[in-house]
């Protein structure tokens, strides 16, 4: 018997939305009853299953964590400070030397501590809510509707083509794909292919000159504008990659996206860029089309 990827899903289901800075979580942030059960298969577990297992927990709980506030910012070194977290555990649980409930303990005052250096807004926003809490709506949309917001004219459209925050299953892409249109994407949590990429926009390098079209809905633009407006949001760093985003884009090329950035709009070289926006039905936002002259 070996511990299996749904054995370790049972685990997220039994913790799913609880408040890591809620006051009393933990006396409930605990191993279920049938996590209990698949640790006492731990010792027969090869060092290659092992960091498989290791691994699949840590996507999972970015997974998670993303999935209760599409606003953190998990980078590759905090990934790997979380890949850490969960080698502890495996090391702990096979040490037998401190009780199971010592260790679960142990575990999860690890990830808030890692989950308040990564993103310490989080405390602040949370510290005061219940022992559950919502997640931060987000959705992957129809290409149709994303045609629309975005202003992308398909029978024009310069290719090659990149999607940022593609979604998982990057369906612009794929529906852009389907009409011979040379498209690409990537999203932290994207299934992978050779034109899906696993990737966060940060550790993305974006090419100079290299992409006739770049999109993205309520994706990159919706984070930049989310850490603009908040007192310790990563702003600086948005701006740059902003920047590098428009750089990437060939002579003639666009970078479509919403929601808009007036922000940042309104000091770009008007020589240099033209700058369409387009209201965003009854809603107070609108999409901007930012097309390079030269």
């Amino acid at each position: 018997m070996k511990i299996t990827p749904e054995d370790l899903e049972r685990q997220f289901k039994y913790n799913q939305g609880k408040n890591l800075f809620f006051d009393s979580i933990g006396d409930s942030l605990k191993f279920s009853p049938e996590t209990l059960k698949s640790i006492e298969k731990i010792d027969s577990i090869d060092a290659e299953t092992e960091s498989l297992l290791i691994d699949y927990l840590t996507n999972r709980a970015i997974e998670e964590f993303c999935h209760t506030n599409q606003y953190y910012t998990i980078d590759i070194q905090a990934k790997s400070s979380l890949r850490y977290i969960y080698v502890d555990l495996f090391t702990s649980l096979k040490a037998h030397k401190t009780s199971i409930d010592s260790v679960a303990k142990n575990h999860y005052v690890k990830i808030s501590e890692w989950l308040r250096k990564t993103n310490a807004f989080a405390e602040k926003i949370y510290s005061l809510e219940g022992e559950k809490i919502e997640p931060v709506a987000c959705s992957e949309y129809s290409p149709d509707l994303q045609i629309k917001i975005l202003q992308i004219d398909i029978n024009n459209i310069l290719e090659p083509v990149l999607d940022i925050g593609c979604g998982r299953e990057g369906n612009l892409v794929h529906f852009l794909r389907g009409k011979d249109i040379d498209a690409h994407g990537f999203d932290r949590f994207a299934s992978g292919n050779v034109f899906l990429h696993n990737s966060d926009w940060f550790d993305y390098e974006f090419e100079k000159d290299k992409w006739g079209t770049i999109t993205s809905n309520l994706g990159f633009s919706n984070h930049f504008q989310h850490n603009h407006f908040r007192n310790d949001g990563n702003y600086i760093d948005y701006a740059r990659k902003y920047m590098e985003i428009l750089n990437a884009l060939k002579p003639g090329g666009s970078f479509h996206y919403a929601p808009d950035l007036p922000f940042i709009e309104q000091y770009l070289d008007k020589g240099k860029y033209l700058i369409t926006k387009q209201r965003i039905g009854s809603y107070k936002v609108s999409s901007t089309n930012v097309k390079r002259l030269k």
